[in-house]
């Protein structure tokens, strides 16, 4: 038996919902308000913003001790007691502006990961790549907690680091959907 078979070239962001899931949009109704980042801290600071839109009082520092910012597995974990959780997209290190797109035509609530510069191929000596960002993307809207400028909360099209490479993209679902970290 002869079997021909090539690999796909790409996939979508977001492969269809199976018979049994929803489709979404799952969070295009939440109200986000952007919370401008002390630091290092691009990940707990996008944590409570999310959070605070399900109308939890928490701020980065509830996050800090629970998660590990390398570890998305974490994110999600904490963001369940929130009604959510995170499940990954099909992406791989292209740029942001390549699936700026399609995301928004999702009309739902997405992490964005990239690197902040041309990533390297091995770590450093104290075992770090390089320089990661995480932004939200909320319809066609990217909210950047390091930013406090016009940048903090503006049109994805018009994101001034689309052109960074993806490290990963993250759709938020409602907690106990099937696909999830």
């Amino acid at each position: 038996m002869s079997l021909y078979w090539t690999p796909n070239a790409n996939a979508p962001l977001w492969d269809v919902a199976e018979e049994d899931e929803t489709e979404g949009p799952f969070f295009s109704d939440l109200e986000l308000e952007h919370i401008k980042q002390s630091g290092p801290t691009c990940v707990p600071t996008t944590l409570a913003m999310i959070a605070r839109a399900t109308g939890a009082d928490v701020g980065p520092e509830d996050f800090m001790p629970l998660i590990n910012s390398q570890s998305p597995h974490t994110w999600s974990k904490v963001l369940e007691q929130y009604g959510m959780q995170l499940a990954y997209c099909n992406q791989d290190v292209r740029r942001l502006e390549y699936y700026i797109d399609e995301l928004i035509e999702h009309e739902d609530l997405f992490l964005l990961c990239f690197y902040s510069q041309d990533p390297p191929y091995e770590p450093d000596e104290n075992g770090k790549l390089c320089t990661a960002h995480i932004v939200t993307l909320h319809k066609d809207i990217i909210i950047d907690t390091a930013k406090g400028d016009q940048y903090a909360n503006g049109k994805a099209r018009d994101y001034h680091r689309l052109t960074r490479q993806t490290k990963r993209i993250f759709r938020v679902v409602p907690k106990g959907y099937g696909r999830c970290v």
